[in-house]
């Protein structure tokens, strides 16, 4: 079965107003902090977007993932930034040879905040509960799970056929675990089993955490995060400034020497697997439908210059980023030639042609700007349509009426998008849906990976969509920081291990 990965609107938003930048192949390191450490010290982490809700059961969005997943709920198993999936809530798992049974073993003396213990029960519970509820978020990822059970300690899956990326879709929300039949209220409250526990949020504001003192692991390094939403990057470097805040993600890389000209800061580049995609409408009757047309479109785009305008950067030209399993170099595929672009285009009869980009409004006008300018080169004519958030769902994400459209896609491992011909990319090709099946039924991850890297290539060949840069994880660290999270801070900020020294 191909899992379908749903675009939400909180998850493209608060990827979108995040920084725009890549990498440069690893992370910088954070600052180092000799001073002794306050165990009852306070950190404030800036943040782009709120969320809406905190019901992370249902509601979409990377604003939620990254502040409540790994530091109020967990799963079995968890994920590192560098992606290696690592045990959570169960200490140790097994899989059989014929990929067909998981067992885990789960922890004992692990309790909810609310100070009740965790059951084998409530792992029952809330995994079939999500495979069975389809407004829980991810539900379709346990499709192939044909039986969740408990004997004493252990918790066992049985698949109908095997499923190469479980483990993994176990590490995000189709994996969380709740309390069973739990009566907070979830859309302002939250009960887990993590290192913090929610105390306070200040709509329009702020959300507040403290460490749990009954945490099963280690306790958290701080007694309070405090995660600050400043949306404008010029207003997040003055309450740096004023010493108001103590990190700063989603930062602007091009503000790098103004954050640290008073030496409490320290701008740290991290590795993501965010993808500033270019979407084709190949509808039928569209002058995209001509992959001559996309190809060349392709072929007019310098991707030398969004790393350059952004100030950081690692170039990207196929759907999978270089975290991800999968990933090649795909630049021979598209190689910035106008003059081929100009070819390519008079070949399919399309020299004089205007064409509309549907941008959400809160990306760098950069993006739009070399766009416009790259393709007047080769005779494109490209329209900006700058449009807010739920505009732009409407129109391309729900009805697929667009020319051109810019979002940045965070999610890792998202490359069933491609193979799911309903995605707004409106990308149809057999190939690679089969393909992506063979990989998902692999029982080697080697093998998966090489289905994977197969199924990219005929994307990127077909020219497909567009990928203009693999964005980085910006953060702005304090000197008195430590342990601050600088990889694909997008997705997950895990913040158990964040100390603040006390001077």
């Amino acid at each position: 079965m191909l899992r379908r990965t749903t675009l939400a609107a909180t998850a493209l938003l608060a990827a979108g107003a995040l920084l725009l930048t890549a990498c440069t192949g690893g992370s910088t390191p954070s600052p180092t902090v000799t001073a002794e450490t306050d165990p009852d010290a306070s950190a404030v982490i800036r943040l782009v977007l709120e969320p809406g809700n905190l019901d992370i059961r249902e509601t979409a969005g990377a604003a939620l993932d990254q502040i409540l997943v790994d530091n109020v709920y967990q799963g079995l198993v968890s994920r590192t930034p560098e992606q290696d999936i690592v045990p959570a809530l169960a200490e140790d798992w097994t899989v059989s040879d014929d990929g067909l049974t998981y067992t885990f073993t789960l922890r004992e003396g692990v309790t909810f905040h609310d100070g009740q213990e965790l059951t084998p029960q409530d792992v029952v519970w809330s995994l079939q509960t999500r495979k069975d509820t389809p407004e829980w978020l991810d539900s379709a990822r346990l499709a192939d799970v044909a039986s969740i059970t408990a004997n004493g300690q252990e918790v066992i899956l049985t698949l109908t056929e095997p499923d190469s990326s479980l483990l993994w879709n176990m590490t995000g929300r189709a994996g969380l675990i709740f309390k069973e039949d739990d009566t907070v209220d979830y859309k302002t409250a939250a009960n887990g089993t993590g290192p913090f526990q929610l105390t306070s949020w200040k709509q329009g504001d702020s959300i507040t955490f403290e460490r749990y003192a009954d945490y099963w692991g280690e306790p958290a390094k701080v007694a309070e995060i405090v995660f600050d939403y400043i949306p404008d990057n010029q207003a997040a470097l003055n309450a740096a400034l004023a010493g108001e805040v103590d990190a700063v993600t989603g930062f602007d890389a091009n503000l790098k020497e103004q954050i640290e000209a008073t030496g409490d800061f320290a701008l740290v580049l991290g590795a993501s697997t965010d993808k500033g995609t270019l979407a084709f409408n190949q509808a039928p009757g569209s002058p995209l439908a001509d992959e001559r047309v996309r190809q060349a479109i392709r072929q007019a785009i310098d991707h030398d210059a969004f790393v350059e305008a952004l100030a950081s950067g690692e170039t990207l030209y196929g759907p999978i980023p270089s975290l991800d399993p999968g990933y090649e170099d795909l630049s021979d595929v598209a190689p910035y030639d106008p003059e081929a672009a100009k070819a390519l285009l008079a070949e399919a009869g399309a020299e004089d042609l205007t064409l509309e980009l549907t941008i959400p409004s809160f990306y760098s006008t950069a993006i739009p700007q070399i766009l416009v300018s790259d393709l007047n080169e080769v005779g494109i004519t490209l329209q900006v349509n700058s449009v807010d958030f739920p505009t732009w769902l409407n129109d391309v994400y729900i009805n697929k009426d667009y020319d051109l459209s810019f979002v940045l896609h965070t999610e890792a491992r998202d490359f069933e998008n491609w193979a799911n011909p309903d995605y707004y990319f409106t990308y149809d090709n057999a190939q690679v849906q089969d393909l992506y099946a063979q990989s998902l039924a692999a029982t080697d991850e080697a093998e998966a990976a090489d289905l994977l890297a197969q199924a990219a290539l005929i994307v990127s060949e077909d020219a497909a969509g567009d990928w203009l840069f693999n964005g980085a994880s910006v953060v702005a660290v304090g000197t008195d920081i430590t342990g601050m999270p600088s990889i694909n801070v997008n997705e997950r900020l895990n913040l158990a291990e964040l100390a603040k020294s006390n001077g």
